[in-house]
């Protein structure tokens, strides 16, 4: 394929991606895929992301505290975060999700925090939301995140909460979730939005496509779920890497020439 794709959410810090890495990067790399975001989920992980991005150029290293983790933000574990913030290409994953058992309340709280530190760093924010969709974009409002933007991680909203997304300057980010069986959401998703506003991503090691469903999910895979928003949209598979890979070097502020 003569477009680059970029994957723009993998766990390439976590097993039993980290001690494959090289492997898993190889074969990434003879898919076509390019480049790597590595969100942060929990504080204690940080440095092995600036590890291993420290270990390829291609390796784009984010750090924030998923909301399962949101009870380990405390007054350091900010300060540490504002500190590795400057090494970093965005903020996240951060967000809302009631199926943890997490309070929500919780959850919102390390979110504004992280949101905060986003925008005094100018940095674009990596956003879970699951089922919290309202809430969420109430809070990107009131902590006007609007000024640095960011990607709406594997969306499973619908088309109408997408483009409220999109207004606040978020990109939409398709995962593996689109070549389900089962799949009606994120399918539409793919199909209806301008595609100048859709990213794609793996979620590797979670999030397998639908043609290796109950194995681990890798970058590589990232093909499956590009070739499928190609066919929903009718449009080649060049199209689909040139344009999403496009975005997501614009929302994450990325030279033409750099991974």
């Amino acid at each position: 394929m003569s477009a680059e794709l970029f994957d723009s959410h993998c766990h390439l810090d976590l097993e039993p991606l980290k001690s494959g890495l090289p492997k898993f990067l190889q074969e990434a790399g003879s898919a076509g895929v390019q480049g790597f975001v590595v969100p942060g989920v929990h504080p204690d992980g940080w440095a092995g992301i600036s590890s291993v991005a420290a270990a390829d150029p291609r390796i784009l290293p984010a750090y924030g505290i998923h909301p399962m983790h949101a009870g380990h933000m405390n007054d350091q574990v900010l300060d540490h975060l504002r500190e590795c913030a400057v090494q970093g290409v965005a903020i996240g994953e951060t967000g809302l999700d009631p199926v943890y058992t997490v309070s929500l309340e919780l959850q919102e709280q390390a979110f504004r925090e992280q949101l905060r530190i986003a925008v005094s760093c100018n940095l674009p924010v990596l956003v879970h939301c699951r089922r919290a969709f309202q809430r969420v974009l109430r809070i990107l409002r009131d902590e006007k995140a609007d000024q640095v933007g960011g990607i709406m991680h594997a969306f499973s909203g619908s088309v109408e909460m997408a483009r409220d997304f999109i207004r606040l300057g978020f990109a939409i980010s398709i995962s593996g979730t689109v070549t389900w069986d089962n799949a009606v959401k994120p399918l539409r998703v793919a199909r209806d939005l301008p595609l100048e506003h859709l990213v794609l991503e793996t979620d590797a090691p979670d999030m397998t496509p639908q043609r290796y469903r109950g194995r681990f999910n890798r970058p590589a895979w990232i093909t499956e779920t590009a070739q499928r928003v190609a066919e929903v949209r009718e449009i080649s598979l060049e199209t689909v890497a040139r344009i999403t890979t496009g975005n997501l070097r614009s929302i994450l502020r990325l030279e033409s020439n750099s991974a």
